[in-house]
């Protein structure tokens, strides 16, 4: 874009205005009326937040101009990486740690839930909803510290809490102990994602956003993968020893990301000592605005003005219907698959591992590589268009670009077409892993084959929503995600309320068909309508400026 705009010339200008009415449906004789509705039209899409490069002109930010390496990639994200995976699998290694199977034959050495005594409704709400309680809270509060302090204590003190809260759940001798330190774990584990992925925002060039976003995401499936591990860890040395492991590794990930980490210390002071050094009237319409909104990073204004752009209120409702799946999988595939085949039990905690951690990790990082290049060629085919615009073959639709995706998409809300196909693709594949009768087999490769092609949205989602609100807002804005995912928590623990009750009342269904029919519906469910609102929020974002008509208003604009 940038060499683009500067080799513009006079002929091309003249292009410019072909194309843009051709996009806008005008005619050449609207031309000068045009010139300076499309000026006007230019200076109302900076103003509003639909590109990092375009927004928040006083804030500072130091987000790469250059595209950043693999290896600057990595300084940023390993350490962080580190810890989230410490994040997720003291997270979710309780469904690991219990069994629900009908024949009491589980040992209170190897089950939680028989050695202090509680129900499925109660495990619901301990995977859940207990963990949400303080994680809601939380989140929001994270969003906005993140947006202002240092992000690597703000990182290292959460780890250091969630990981004795881990490690009081292995010393419980209550339900209500194991519930009070889940509550704690909730509200810790509210702080990593926040913090990390405005870092990564900010130090990561734009085009590699989502593959990092995408790569730190990873550590869902890391950490999913030795969640489902600790099966083998509990088999020996039984839940309480496997929760010790747990803690002993977020102790090791505090400890090598403060090493490896880089501080970035109070932002507030940089921004401002920044800020100082900006022309007059950039310091007075930010002070204004600061102003006017109670203050740039307030909490409330900063969470209503992000709440008001309407790609961003249709890719929450989409993520929290994504979320509702991918939680009710997370927490109950495990004990069903248990259930459905008691004696793959070991079998099935390798496998799963290698499901999570391999085919999961992959489709995820490749969901963010995919988008980046999306969007690229989402660009170029857009400024081939332009460039070319002088002769009557090189009109937009010449460009190679299909005319669907031209129309509906630009090159940040392309990125949306992976966590829409891929939700689509996996109703069919999580309904066969479900549905596969005795065979563990097909029921496994199905399994692999759901989280193929699911697990892609994650980068390519936060990638959108980064760049679809403003710098000092990334922060609250990924609070609010986090907190999107919180509300999310009530899927699992509905399920396991209604679980519970089929149950009793069924006198024809064993209890593994029950639960299978009940995630069928429920996560189907949830991917179906998820892939709906992904597209409507794509569609808000377009009908806001597609892609072409951004690149030629950009460029009119800067002419």
């Amino acid at each position: 874009m940038h060499q683009f705009r500067h080799h513009a010339t006079g002929n091309k200008a003249n292009a410019y205005n072909r194309v843009k009415t051709n996009t806008l449906g005008l005619h050449d004789d609207d031309d000068d009326s045009f010139h300076n509705e499309q000026h006007q039209s230019a200076l109302t899409l900076r103003s509003t937040p639909t590109d990092r490069e375009e927004q928040d002109e006083g804030t500072i930010t130091s987000q790469p101009a250059s595209s950043s390496s693999f290896q600057d990639i990595s300084i940023i994200v390993f350490p962080l990486l580190l810890i989230y995976i410490s994040n997720q699998w003291s997270r979710y290694s309780i469904s690991y740690l219990v069994d629900f199977s009908p024949d009491n034959a589980a040992a209170t050495f190897t089950a939680m839930n028989v050695d202090l005594e509680f129900t499925k409704s109660q495990y619901g709400l301990l995977a859940s909803t207990a963990f949400t309680f303080l994680f809601a809270f939380s989140s929001l509060i994270a969003g906005s510290l993140a947006d202002k302090y240092d992000r690597k204590l703000l990182t290292l003190s959460s780890c250091l809490v969630w990981t004795l809260a881990t490690l009081a759940q292995s010393q419980a001798q209550t339900y209500d102990e194991v519930l009070i330190a889940r509550v704690v774990m909730g509200g810790a584990c509210a702080f990593a994602a926040p913090a990390a992925y405005t870092l990564i925002a900010d130090k990561i060039s734009k085009d590699k956003l989502a593959f990092a976003n995408s790569l730190y995401g990873s550590g869902v499936y890391l950490g999913g993968a030795l969640a489902s591990l600790s099966l083998l860890l509990d088999n020996n040395m039984g839940w309480r020893g496997t929760l010790g492991v747990i803690g002993g590794f977020g102790v090791a990930a505090t400890i090598v990301s403060g090493i490896l980490l880089p501080s970035d210390g109070d932002r507030n002071i940089v921004v401002d000592a920044a800020s100082n050094g900006n022309d007059a009237s950039s310091s007075s319409s930010t002070t204004q605005q600061q102003s006017e909104d109670g203050g740039e990073n307030n909490l409330f204004s900063s969470a209503g003005q992000i709440l008001s752009i309407p790609r961003v209120q249709f890719l929450f409702v989409a993520s929290f219907l994504r979320f509702c799946s991918g939680l009710m999988i997370g927490v109950w595939a495990a004990p069903y698959f248990k259930q459905a085949f008691p004696d793959d039990a070991a079998q099935y905690a390798v496998v799963n591992a290698f499901i999570v951690g391999g085919l999961g990790m992959t489709s995820g990082i490749l969901g963010g590589y995919i988008a980046d290049g999306l969007g690229s060629w989402v660009k170029k085919s857009n400024e081939e268009a332009l460039s070319g615009a002088d002769t009557e073959e090189g009109t937009p639709s010449s460009t190679g670009m299909p005319s669907i995706l031209r129309d509906n998409f630009d090159e940040e809300t392309i990125r949306l077409l992976l966590p829409i196909v891929g939700s689509l693709l996996a109703i069919p594949a999580w309904y066969q892993a479900t549905h596969a009768g005795t065979n563990f087999e097909a029921s496994m490769f199905w399994l692999g084959v759901e989280y193929l092609v699911a697990e892609c949205w994650f980068g390519p989602t936060i990638a959108v929503l980064q760049s679809s609100v403003g710098a000092s807002r990334t922060g609250t804005a990924q609070g609010l995600f986090v907190l999107t995912g919180a509300f999310a928590n009530s899927a699992p623990t509905l399920l396991g309320w209604i679980y519970g009750n089929k149950v009793i009342d069924s006198t024809t269904s064993s209890s593994s068909e029950v639960l299978a029919g009940l995630l069928s519906v429920g996560v189907c469910a949830g991917y179906l309508l998820s892939s709906v609102f992904f597209l409507v929020s794509a569609s808000a974002s377009a009908n806001g400026g597609g892609g072409l008509q951004r690149v030629a208003q950009d460029t009119k604009d800067e002419e």
